[in-house]
C-alpha cells in the first residue's frame, strides 16, 4: 500500500498479490463507485490473486485519496475521472490492464477503455448501464443528494446498526458487518465537493446523452455484470447498454441487488472468470 500523487493529488493505492516476488501475471485494477474506496474490492481480489496481481485505489476524493487544502484545477467529470485512472496507470508504469469497474466506477471505466483502447484487454462492468433523462426526477435526486452529502454527521457510526440501515437500499443479500460498517465509514468520509460533484455528472443529462454512444463504440471485450434486485442501477438498464455493443456480454446474478460481488460471491468469480 501506498501513495502516488497523480495530476496533483495523492491517490491512495494497494496491491493484492498472492505471490509478491512474481511479476508474470497480468494486472486486473479494480475500480470502485460513488462514495465507496477500494476496501470493498478486497475480497473480491484476493479471490482471484492466483490468477491476477490486483491493483485496488481510492478515487479522487473518496476514500484515502483526499484532496489537497490547495484545491486542484480538475473538474468532477466522469472523463476527469478517467484521465486520472490513466495517469495513474502511467504513474505506476502500467502498459496493459484488465479492469473490474462497479457502478460510477464503470462509466469511469468505460470513458478510460474509448479514450485508451490500447491499454486494456478485457473488463468487467460491474452494476453499470444506461438511463433515460427525466428533469423532474433528476432535479429531486441532485436535491435529495444534496442533502444527504451534506448532513453527514461522523457521529452515525456510533448509533447501533446504522450501517445496516445505510446499506439497506443497496443489499439483496446481508453481508457482513464489517463491510457495512466500511461502506458507512467511506461515505462519511468522502470529501464534500467530490461526493456533490459527481452526483451531478454522473446521473445528469448529459450523462444519459453521451453514455449509450460511449457503450456503442466500446472496442474492449467487456462482461457487464448487473444484479437482479438492484434498486440503483436496474438490471435492465445494464441489460440495454449491452445491447448497444456485441462486445458487451451481459450477464445478471441472480437474488443480488448492487453488490453482487458481495451478496454471492462464488457466482459472480465463476461468471467473471469464465468470461476471462
Amino acid at each position: 500500500m501506498g501513495k502516488i500523487k497523480v495530476r496533483g493529488v495523492e491517490h491512495y493505492y494497494e496491491w493484492v498479490k498472492e505471490d509478491s516476488t512474481s511479476s508474470s501475471k497480468s494486472v486486473m485494477v479494480f475500480v470502485h463507485g460513488w462514495a465507496g474506496s477500494d476496501r470493498y474490492w478486497e475480497s473480491t481480489a484476493r479471490a482471484i490473486g492466483d490468477k491476477f496481481d490486483c491493483l485496488l485505489y481510492d478515487m479522487r476524493g473518496f476514500g484515502r485519496s483526499r484532496l489537497p487544502e490547495q484545491p486542484v484545477e480538475i473538474g468532477y467529470e466522469m472523463e476527469a475521472y478517467a484521465e486520472d485512472l490513466a495517469a495513474l496507470l502511467d504513474a505506476l508504469q502500467l502498459e496493459k490492464v484488465y479492469i473490474n469497474a462497479h457502478s460510477m466506477g464503470a462509466s469511469v471505466a468505460v470513458l478510460f477503455m474509448n479514450r485508451y483502447p490500447e491499454l486494456v484487454e478485457k473488463a468487467i462492468l460491474t452494476c453499470s448501464g444506461i438511463f433515460a433523462y427525466d428533469e423532474k426526477s433528476f432535479t429531486a435526486f441532485h436535491r435529495f443528494g444534496g442533502y444527504v452529502v451534506k448532513f453527514r454527521p461522523k457521529w452515525l457510526t456510533q448509533i447501533p446498526l446504522m450501517d445496516k440501515m445505510f446499506m439497506a437500499r443497496f443489499l439483496y443479500r446481508a453481508i457482513p458487518s464489517a463491510q457495512s460498517r466500511a461502506f458507512l465509514e467511506d461515505f462519511l468520509l468522502a470529501d464534500y465537493e467530490a461526493a456533490l460533484g459527481t452526483i451531478y455528472t454522473s446521473v445528469s443529462k448529459d450523462a444519459a446523452e453521451f453514455m449509450p454512444e460511449e457503450f456503442s463504440k466500446l472496442s474492449v471485450p467487456c462482461l457487464l455484470v448487473a444484479g437482479e434486485y438492484d434498486k440503483i442501477i436496474p438490471a435492465e438498464m445494464g441489460k440495454k447498454a449491452a445491447e448497444l455493443n456485441d462486445l458487451v456480454e451481459f450477464a445478471m446474478i441472480p437474488n443480488t441487488a448492487h453488490f453482487p460481488m458481495l451478496e454471492s460471491a462464488d457466482t459472480y468469480l465463476q461468471r467473471v472468470l469464465e468470461f476471462l
